[in-house]
């Protein structure tokens, strides 16, 4: 083997013997050795390659599955309480509701479920509200007939005694007489009130404009009780589709309650406003408000001993309001006292146009 040292600026030649060892057997084993080693390699580079893919697959299905999991749990979940929702429905729950947290076609689900809950429930309260008042109405006109037929000769017997009575007495008899006189005509207009109160009204529905009722029935019943201050706020809104003498009649019961509860320098609100489908009118007073007592039969038919109250007029106006496809519903009164709503449904172009043929 010949090699080469350098010793300062010289370069100086060697040459060594190896004795036995071939260059050509060096040089096999030599090139047999990189064999090795790159035959080696290759393998653990197609191992690793494998292992690559098998763990790049394995990441790639677990997260896939996670995903579906998540989105699985994400659509059940909602139709789950949907489910339940329609189930506790279906057993008479209609306070049912189910909570929408979501905006697309299950959320859009959820929506329209509550929306329908509502509805429903809305529908059933008006029912159970109309089937009260006819079993009301069936004892009303028992009791009017019945009434009736006893005053008629009550009546006219006292009347008889007066005439034949001496002249002695005549003057205490005249004041018993009309003492008896007048409470058979309190009977009467009791009578008369539980007569209408037990009448079916015909209903004909047409589209009314709202804030010209109030304002007109606001203005009717300034003159008549002229120590109340009256204040009108009125929203530009939709024609309703209802009967004019059943609004005016709710609405002239609302405003003489508020008259009367508000006193001598009250104050009585009359107001209207749109909602969803349908109109708000409103009616406020700045008098002393309900008792407990009073919210929890405040519709309900009562036989009232005031002077001139019947305890028939709210529920003959909640009665007229069932009747148009609305309802009547206290609310929080804005001057202080008592407040009350009126609802009622828009007038659809449909119905408007079937009106105007009829």
């Amino acid at each position: 083997m010949d090699y080469l040292v350098r010793h300062g600026a010289e370069v100086w030649s060697y040459t060594a013997s190896l004795g036995d060892v071939r260059m050509e057997r060096l040089t096999g084993e030599i090139r047999d050795a990189r064999a090795l080693v790159r035959d080696f390699g290759e393998r653990d580079f197609e191992r690793g390659l494998k292992l690559t893919y098998i763990l790049l697959a394995a990441s790639f299905w677990l997260v896939s599955l996670s995903l579906l999991i998540y989105l699985a749990h994400r659509i059940s979940r909602p139709i789950q309480q949907l489910t339940a929702g329609l189930t506790e429905l279906a057993a008479g729950d209609l306070n049912a509701r189910v909570e929408a947290q979501r905006d697309d076609e299950v959320g859009r689900a959820i929506q329209a479920f509550n929306r329908m809950a509502g509805k429903l429930q809305e529908s059933t309260e008006r029912l159970v509200c109309l089937r009260q008042l006819e079993s009301w109405q069936t004892l009303a006109r028992k009791m009017a007939h019945e009434v009736k037929n006893s005053l008629t000769p009550i009546r006219r017997t006292v009347e008889e005694m007066l005439a034949r009575y001496d002249d002695a007495d005549r003057g205490f008899m005249l004041q018993a007489t009309q003492i008896v006189v007048d409470e058979i005509e309190s009977l009467e207009r009791r009578v008369r009130a539980f007569s209408q109160f037990a009448a079916e009204p015909p209903v004909e529905a047409a589209p009314l404009d709202v804030n010209s009722l109030l304002q007109e029935r606001i203005a009717f019943l300034k003159s008549a009780h002229p120590e109340v201050a009256y204040d009108c706020r009125i929203a530009e809104l939709p024609r309703v589709m209802a009967d004019q003498d059943l609004i005016k009649g709710i609405l002239t019961n609302l405003l003489e309650n508020a008259a009367e509860a508000a006193g001598e320098g009250g104050r009585i609100l009359g107001l209207t406003a749109a909602e969803p489908g349908r109109i708000a009118i409103e009616v406020h007073d700045s008098g002393p408000g309900l008792s407990e007592q009073a919210r929890a039969s405040l519709f309900q038919p009562t036989i009232s001993f005031k002077k001139m109250g019947m305890g028939l007029g709210l529920s003959i106006a909640r009665r007229s309001a069932l009747l148009s496809g609305g309802d009547i519903v206290l609310v929080k009164g804005e001057l202080g006292g008592a407040g009350f709503r009126v609802l009622l449904p828009i007038a659809t172009n449909g119905i408007q146009a079937r009106s105007d043929r009829g």
